[in-house]
């Protein structure tokens, strides 16, 4: 089975073209890598739950960025979160990476989630996500295409059977626009359907 990066052209796309396109490709942080089975589109200055909404902040700058970057923040003092940024540079659009079925540096991802009671939780949710695979600030504004920090997304050539639709998760906002997308029965959901 053959593995490809994704192009940058993949990712210069609306952020809700692309988001379920991510469902079932590999996200590939050095020796460790899992199938992404959940994500959420967030469309910049048209969407009040995106942190692009109200312009470009020194924390969001890399959304602003060129497609096909991870941006990265540090949330509620605690924990990271990952997106790929989508669309035209100044745009501002992404796709946060909300789950993943562990694949590949297993045993790793175990010793840094010790809490997680079984494999399929290693990376159920977007701060435990980061926590497996080792996704951390300083891989904020990494080039996806060119794995210039070690990250990149490819295609083994595997797409979901089903893909369901929901309202985003955990938002104030916007929570009724049907944006999240993801593998039903997954290993690595945040939540079911």
């Amino acid at each position: 089975m053959t593995e490809e990066v994704l192009a940058r052209g993949f990712y210069r796309r609306d952020s809700l073209a692309v988001a379920p396109d991510l469902l079932d490709r590999l996200l590939v942080v050095g020796d460790r890598a899992g199938r992404i089975v959940e994500v959420e589109a967030y469309c910049g200055a048209d969407d009040p739950a995106s942190h692009a909404f109200r312009g470009p902040t020194p924390r969001n700058l890399t959304m602003f960025g060129p497609p096909g970057h991870l941006y990265v923040y540090f949330t509620y003092g605690m924990h990271f979160c990952a997106n790929v940024v989508c669309g035209e540079e100044g745009e501002a659009a992404a796709v946060l990476l909300r789950g993943l079925t562990a694949l590949r540096g297993v045993d790793a991802m175990r010793a840094v989630r010790p809490t997680a009671r079984r494999d399929r939780d290693l990376g159920a949710g977007p701060a435990r996500l980061c926590v497996a695979l080792g996704i951390g600030r300083a891989h904020d504004g990494a080039d996806l295409v060119t794995g210039d920090r070690g990250v990149v997304v490819v295609d083994d050539g595997t797409r979901p059977a089903v893909v369901s639709v929901s309202g985003r998760i955990g938002l104030r906002v916007a929570t009724d626009r049907p944006w999240r997308f993801y593998v039903p029965d997954a290993p690595g959901l945040s939540r079911p359907g």
